[in-house]
């Protein structure tokens, strides 16, 4: 099999989907690689380091994605790349497909097979998604604070305050990778913490693992209004696997808040769990509304590419491997993971939570892939 791995072109996005090393893993199973030409630059991997491990450096980006079988990325496609797919194509990367019905059908049309990151299963877990939320998790604690500062915009609070000032009160919602990761962080920077979840087995576990400074609290609409008059850093941390995020907090809920608080909403790839969250980027990471500062950049991780790229092969590569070895049919009708990623087979949507979203229909995967 070809696997191609293009550059990736979403705005400020810097990750690439495979290492060096992942690439000799392909050669050595029997496979070839080809790299579209200094498509791992910017994570601080040169093309002679991918031919050295045995890839071949293709002439440009339209013989990546004209030759290869298997198409690795890290981010959706975008609009060109959905143009560039084709009937037949297998392509392995994030596509959080619930939150862009454009994007949706755009790959049903195409006729691709795309096997989405977040949705793989391993028993309760999601092992590919859980390096990248690792990293946002961190950096939404590093962002909010920065954005706290009064030259950014925030209403000036010491994340952790000083002997005799009271530090900030951070409020997250979700107790997941993403919640415990910045609560882990925004504790160690000495804020007072409160984590809100529905689960009480995970909040149960989340009261017994995190310092004294960090609260639990079972969530409701009542439990996150009584929050917000004290909130300086909102987290928007919720995920509901495949599917959009629920909208927690409103747009008149902001006015309950501080003026020059931040909001971090992490769950932005799956829509945002805030009402007035919409995507933005690293070179304009911010907007205010109602005199709240939204933080709501949809690629946190590609902020820092080599820790991000190291972190997501980590994890994809053996599902890549595998994806490789056997082929999408077999893949989905033998390996139950990769049969949860399925989300479009030969142009038919293939996942519940995102057919629900746009009210479409769908089919089981391994049903479709008898068919191929």
């Amino acid at each position: 099999m070809i696997v191609g791995v293009p550059k990736e072109i979403k705005k400020l996005e810097a990750r690439v989907a495979l290492t060096p090393v992942g690439a000799h893993a392909f050669v050595e199973a029997g496979h070839q690689v080809l790299v579209e030409p200094s498509a791992g630059l910017n994570s601080g991997f040169s093309d002679q380091e991918y031919l050295a491990c045995g890839a071949s450096i293709a002439a440009d980006v339209e013989a990546v994605w004209k030759r290869a079988d298997l198409i690795l990325k890290v981010k959706e496609p975008q609009p060109i790349e959905i143009a560039r797919s084709r009937k037949g194509q297998t392509l392995f990367t994030y596509f959080h497909f619930a939150a862009d019905r454009e994007l949706t059908e755009g790959m049903v049309r195409a006729g691709a097979h795309c096997f989405a990151y977040e949705t793989l299963e391993v028993g309760r877990t999601l092992p590919l998604l859980t390096p990248m939320s690792e990293v946002a998790g961190r950096m939404s604690v590093q962002e909010g604070a920065k954005y706290l500062e009064s030259p950014m915009g925030g209403r000036g609070v010491l994340l952790g305050g000083v002997p005799g000032v009271e530090p900030a009160h951070v409020m997250i919602l979700g107790g997941g990778v993403v919640g415990t990761q910045a609560a882990w962080v925004a504790a160690g920077m000495g804020a007072r913490v409160t984590i809100l979840d529905v689960n009480l087995d995970r909040l149960r576990y989340l009261a017994e693992v995190m310092p004294a400074n960090v609260r639990t609290i079972h969530s409701s609409r009542g439990a996150i209004r009584e929050r917000l008059p004290r909130t300086d850093l909102l987290i928007g941390a919720v995920l509901v696997v495949g599917a959009r995020a629920p909208k927690l907090v409103t747009r008149e809920d902001l006015a309950l808040m501080p003026q020059g608080s931040v909001i971090v909403d992490v769950a932005v790839d799956q829509g945002g769990c805030v009402e007035t969250c919409r995507p933005t980027t690293h070179d304009a990471p911010t907007f205010v509304v109602d005199g709240v500062v939204h933080y709501c950049v949809a690629n946190m991780p590609g902020a820092v590419p080599r820790t991000s790229t190291f972190a997501l092969t980590n994890a994809t590569l053996p599902w890549a491997l595998k994806l490789a070895n056997l082929g999408p049919r077999r893949a989905v009708l033998e390996e139950p993971a990769l049969a949860s990623a399925a989300n479009t087979l030969a142009g038919a949507l293939t996942h519940s939570a995102v057919a629900a979203a746009f009210d479409l229909p769908w089919q089981a995967a391994p049903e479709v892939a008898r068919s191929l």
